[in-house]
């Protein structure tokens, strides 16, 4: 495992540019004990490059945004408009919409993080980042955004972006965690994903009417930020 680096905070307050690696080679099956010992080393990584990182945003949304699209564009604003209310921006590290969070978070003076994951064909950290964590485990690299993050921001994404949201919306509906903001960002995008879940989830009697209320659908970043916890700038 490579060892983390780290560097003391500016005068400014920010991280200086660090990258971590938690990750070895990929994993295919392990014993009982290897994953127990690698993922308690993935977890002592993390939790020593992100301790200390203040109030912060997770931000999720899919790696095959490209850039200059509209949506791009969007993760871009999502991301200064955090970062110029104080807020630490967390990502999956990669390209796309995270990358566009970051660029923005980046870019406006904010603490940019990202937490990538290691795949056979996918996605380094972005060159946005002042603190940069690559996990082996999707399920320590979860942890990360959830344990150091006050709200979540879900772009418009694929499967992963599916998995965190459900994810976080789990915790908070079973109080695992304190509720928070949940906000996806794209009212085109998620809105028949919503009109399912009112219609078959709820109509089934699957999920709880106040179930409905754990998330909010917006479209700009300013109702990003209206939604968020109390300002981390005053």
């Amino acid at each position: 495992m490579t060892e983390p680096i780290f560097h003391s905070r500016s005068a400014e307050g920010r991280v200086a540019q660090a990258t971590v690696a938690a990750a070895t080679e990929p994993a295919v099956v392990e014993s009982s004990s290897s994953l127990g010992l690698r993922s308690q080393a993935e977890f002592e990584t993390g939790f020593r490059a992100l301790d200390g990182i203040g109030k912060a945003v997770a931000v999720m949304g899919s790696a095959r945004t490209a850039p200059g699209t509209e949506e791009y564009e969007l993760g871009v604003s999502v991301g200064a408009a955090l970062a110029a209310e104080g807020f630490a921006v967390i990502t999956g590290g990669g390209p796309g919409a995270m990358e566009a969070a970051n660029k923005g978070a980046y870019g406006n003076g904010g603490l940019s993080i990202g937490v990538g994951i290691e795949l056979p064909r996918e996605q380094r950290l972005n060159p946005y980042l002042h603190i940069g964590i690559e996990c082996r485990y999707f399920f320590t690299r979860k942890v990360m955004f959830v344990k150091y993050s006050d709200a979540t921001v879900v772009l418009p994404g694929g499967n992963g972006s599916l998995d965190e949201l459900f994810e976080v919306l789990v915790l908070v509906q079973t109080k695992k965690i304190a509720p928070r903001p949940i906000v996806l960002v794209g009212t085109e995008f998620w809105g028949p994903m919503v009109s399912w879940i009112q219609r078959t989830m709820l109509g089934t009697g699957k999920i709880s009417p106040e179930d409905l209320d754990l998330f909010h659908v917006v479209d700009t970043a300013e109702e990003v930020v209206e939604l968020m916890p109390k300002r981390a700038v005053s």
